[in-house]
């Protein structure tokens, strides 16, 4: 039986109680990324209702197989990955498939600035990252989203995504250059 205490990257996992649950586990990391999920989710799908929905989907898939918690290694990894997968359900569904605009909102958590130059110039950094977000195939979108908000590793991705390493990293290298030139 494997125990979280170091993710497959090599990184430090969330800071778990091994004292807690399965259920209690799950709550407490899932509460800890749910801003993160949500605005992944979001970008993913382009719409905030559905990301809420979908997070809260994931939530309940996650606590039906809380169970197999013993052996995930990183259990941050996995709920993104239940969540992914749920938001594809949700996209390839029928009726669903037409997405709605985002609205002017903040999807992205803003730290504060000291002077309003700062802050002006910051928010329109955060315009500029968001258009060019939403500019981005759906596949590199996704692929961009889960290396920075989940900190998936690639391959971690490319199994999540059901798609070659090498292919998420070409995706990953397409979004990248297209996220330098939109900003630059």
């Amino acid at each position: 039986m494997k125990h979280p205490s170091i993710t497959e990257d090599g990184s430090a996992p969330l800071k778990l109680d091994t004292k807690q649950s399965n259920g209690e586990r799950l709550l407490a990391t899932f509460n800890q990324i749910r801003d993160e999920l949500t605005s992944t989710l979001w970008f993913i799908l382009g719409n905030k209702d559905d990301a809420q929905d979908i997070a809260q989907d994931a939530f309940l898939r996650c606590w039906k197989k809380q169970d197999a918690l013993p052996d995930v290694i990183n259990l941050k990894a996995w709920i993104f990955k239940v969540a992914i997968n749920a938001a594809k359900d949700l996209r390839k569904s029928a009726w669903k498939r037409k997405t709605r605009t985002m609205p002017e909102e903040d999807v992205m958590m803003q730290k504060s600035t000291t002077t309003s130059l700062d802050l002006l110039e910051e928010n329109e950094m955060l315009v500029q990252l968001r258009t060019a977000l939403m500019d981005l195939r759906p596949e590199e979108k996704e692929v961009f989203l889960l290396r920075q908000n989940a900190e998936m590793t690639y391959e971690q991705i490319a199994e999540a995504a059901n798609r070659p390493l090498g292919t998420i990293k070409t995706q990953m290298r397409s979004a990248l250059q297209k996220l330098k030139v939109a900003l630059s």
